[in-house]
């Protein structure tokens, strides 16, 4: 079983899917505390918190309503609701749950899955899912980005504000190395000019690339 806080389809905004149609599931719950979020509503699962299936599924803004919804329930959902099948697993942390069953079930009705995960908490997922680790060091939940989940890493997305998370990205980098295969992408933090300038400069020296929240340039969910 899953809390989920919402389930909504729109163009994936950032990283290596970017444009991509994407029916994205967010779950409920994070500890991670990142200062610059811009979905605290699903930090905290609170029992007075939960509402029908009916309720989330209309969800029409943000809020720290959640229901339990499984695998199966998750799937009905959006196959007969959506037509996007690139299927965008987020949060909260998405990987404080097991995602196998509902990653699984999902491929099994034609979708691909992508995660979104901090990187503190292991990852347990189908092997064909997309894992998209945007490492969060040194937040206020003071969980260590682990090993093991860079290692998994598809993509690496990291959110840079200052040169100082370009210095810890290459900190985590030589601690926890990704496979060679994995893209290292930066992603300026809230649209600022200096970040993305400073994005654009180290991505053009290093042969990374850059990921731009065009959903928010759009306006858009």
């Amino acid at each position: 079983m899953y809390r989920v806080n919402e389930i909504f389809e729109t163009i994936q905004g950032e990283g290596t899917f970017t444009g991509v149609p994407s029916v994205f599931i967010r779950l409920q719950g994070c500890p991670v505390g990142c200062a610059w979020c811009d979905t605290k509503q699903t930090w905290e699962t609170d029992d007075n918190d939960q509402k029908d299936k009916i309720f989330i599924i209309d969800k029409s803004e943000d809020s720290p309503a959640w229901c339990w919804l499984d695998e199966d329930a998750i799937t009905t959902e959006i196959m007969s609701r959506y037509h996007a099948r690139h299927i965008v697993i987020t949060g909260g942390e998405p990987c404080i749950y097991d995602l196998r069953p509902l990653t699984t079930t999902l491929e099994n009705v034609g979708c691909q899955c992508q995660i979104e995960t901090s990187g503190t908490y292991p990852v347990h997922t189908s092997v064909n899912t997309w894992v998209t680790v945007s490492p969060k060091i040194n937040m206020r939940g003071k969980l260590p980005v682990l090993v093991e989940a860079m290692a998994r890493a598809d993509e690496v997305k990291h959110p840079v504000g200052t040169e100082k998370d370009i210095d810890q990205l290459d900190a985590l980098l030589a601690a926890c190395p990704p496979s060679n295969a994995t893209t290292i992408a930066l992603q300026p933090v809230s649209q600022k000019a200096r970040a993305t300038q400073l994005c654009i400069e180290t991505c053009i020296t290093r042969g990374w690339r850059l990921s731009i929240q065009t959903h928010k340039y759009l306006s858009i969910a």
